[in-house]
């Protein structure tokens, strides 16, 4: 079943299109494979970016929708990622990078929408890991700017991943939480360890 793929808004996309036709935005961006890319370059329509809310307990698994990036593509192949953010003026074009997400995002996304089950796809990020995934999200009319994972959603690690973690192999949110709980648990003070112990 194809992924679904929430509706960017409108100026989020012109803004990063715009950004791509401009030659001094190309051109100044740090992204060797743009400024070297020959024929036509296309922004296509992009993902949400939610990150992980760090003032919420981990176990709720609370997000926020930080921005919104579009794959840069010369043919059929990605080149880098605009990213547009939400500012007092609207969506206004961030940036332009490339990297080893650009290939990862799209293998994962190949990969999705080859399952059967019904998805909408949307990007997590957790700061707290240096990791970015896809996140797989069950309820495909879901359009709000702050959600929590379901404990069916999938979370698809892009290369690379952290430690504990192995690239493209899916998590549902109900495995991944208790592991993120783990994860950045504060370590035991010799205190309360030496009273554990007694």
């Amino acid at each position: 079943m194809p992924l679904h793929l929430p509706p960017a808004p409108a100026a989020s996309l012109r803004s990063v299109r715009t950004a791509l036709a401009s030659p001094t935005a190309v051109h100044e961006a740090p992204t060797p494979a743009l400024r070297t890319a020959r024929g036509p370059l296309i922004a296509e329509p992009g993902l949400p970016v939610h990150v992980l809310d760090p003032t919420a307990p981990r176990s709720a698994g609370r997000t926020r929708l930080n921005s919104w990036r579009f794959t840069v593509r010369n043919g059929d192949r990605p080149l880098a990622v605009g990213e547009a953010r939400l500012t007092a003026d609207g969506w206004t074009f961030s940036h332009f990078f490339e990297g080893p997400y650009v290939n990862a995002a799209d293998r994962a996304m190949h990969e999705a929408d080859a399952l059967s089950t019904p998805y909408q796809a949307r990007l997590l990020s957790v700061p707290a890991l240096y990791m970015l995934m896809l996140w797989l999200h069950t309820d495909v009319a879901d359009m709000s700017a702050e959600s929590a994972l379901g404990e069916q959603d999938l979370l698809v690690p892009l290369a690379p991943a952290p430690p504990g973690f192995t690239a493209y192999l899916p998590l549902r949110a109900a495995q991944f939480l208790p592991v993120l709980e783990r994860r950045l648990a504060p370590p035991a003070s010799p205190a309360g360890l030496l009273d554990s112990l007694a």
